[in-house]
């Protein structure tokens, strides 16, 4: 065969890349009407997230009426304990929890995915100390540890968000190890070991596109638990602190008016708790297109 039809072949035959594609869009359009549901909840949540400053009416920490001033024309949702626009805030709040959760599950993610792949690929006495170790911080509630530490390194959004990270990390490590030791005992990982290849390149080319479904399902499942974890967080005061809009501590600072049947404390929690609901769907999506079921 000539160069010349080896160029007209290769014209074509699709790529790995356009198949990947093609893929994609298949599974979405016979995607079920609940991961559509959650499809589009994630992505309005992602553009009010990104424009929040475009989108709200006043700024994040603007004072612009009375204390507890009720639903109107002038403010949608009201104002808050200091006179600041509750709408205005909460979309301001959907950027600021948003993004701190997304940074700690990255974070978490790549932290327990790496030593799970380690312990998983040497083994030996460093697959022992790892897993104990992530033994003892899973023995402590999740919470309380958080909680105590938060105390001890301070309540910053660096220390917030590296706290959290670490905690759960501990949960993707056991994920990770667990479906990496089915991965390997197969013949291509040995026979990449007997070429001489290092740890390093059997664990990202060998053993993590093998594993890589059931870790970014766990990536949403992770989210969604953090995104819940940093809003008790500042619900309790520990999280992300005042002035920045949290939806967590707006749960907090406008509790008060519950005692006089008003639900504006209620939406911010009505915000957490549809987003969970979103990112779930698509996690359930993604685990049935991945797990190879048929209907």
């Amino acid at each position: 065969m000539t160069a010349q039809e080896d160029a007209v072949l290769m014209q074509k035959t699709p790529s790995s890349a356009a198949n990947r594609r093609r893929r994609f869009w298949r599974h979405l359009s016979k995607a079920p009407i609940s991961a559509w549901i959650g499809i589009v909840i994630v992505l309005a949540y992602m553009f009010v997230a990104l424009f929040a400053p475009w989108i709200a009416p006043h700024g994040e920490t603007e004072v612009v009426g009375g204390q507890y001033d009720p639903w109107g024309e002038q403010f949608l949702l009201g104002t808050d304990q200091l006179g600041r626009d509750m709408l205005s805030r909460m979309i301001y709040g959907a950027r600021n929890t948003i993004s701190v959760a997304l940074m700690t599950t990255s974070i978490a993610f790549i932290i327990g995915t790496g030593l799970g792949l380690l312990a998983a690929t040497v083994g030996g006495w460093i697959d022992q100390l790892l897993s104990r170790i992530v033994d003892v911080i899973m023995a402590i509630p999740q919470l309380i540890f958080a909680l105590l530490l938060l105390s001890i390194f301070g309540t910053s959004i660096i220390s917030l968000v590296l706290i959290i990270a670490v905690l759960d990390s501990t949960r993707l490590f056991r994920v990770s190890r667990s479906v990496a030791l089915n991965v390997t005992v197969l013949d291509f990982v040995e026979a990449a070991r007997l070429q001489g290849e290092g740890t390093l390149w059997i664990m990202t080319r060998e053993i993590l596109p093998n594993i890589l479904a059931p870790i970014i399902a766990e990536f949403g499942m992770r989210f969604c638990f953090v995104f819940l974890t940093i809003a008790a967080l500042s619900f309790l005061g520990l999280g992300i602190q005042p002035p920045t809009a949290d939806w967590g501590s707006m749960v907090r600072e406008n509790a008060t008016l519950i005692n006089y049947s008003d639900i504006t404390p209620l939406l911010p929690a009505g915000a957490i708790a549809l987003l969970t609901i979103g990112v779930n769907f698509i996690v359930d999506w993604f685990l049935h297109i991945t797990s190879g079921l048929k209907e």
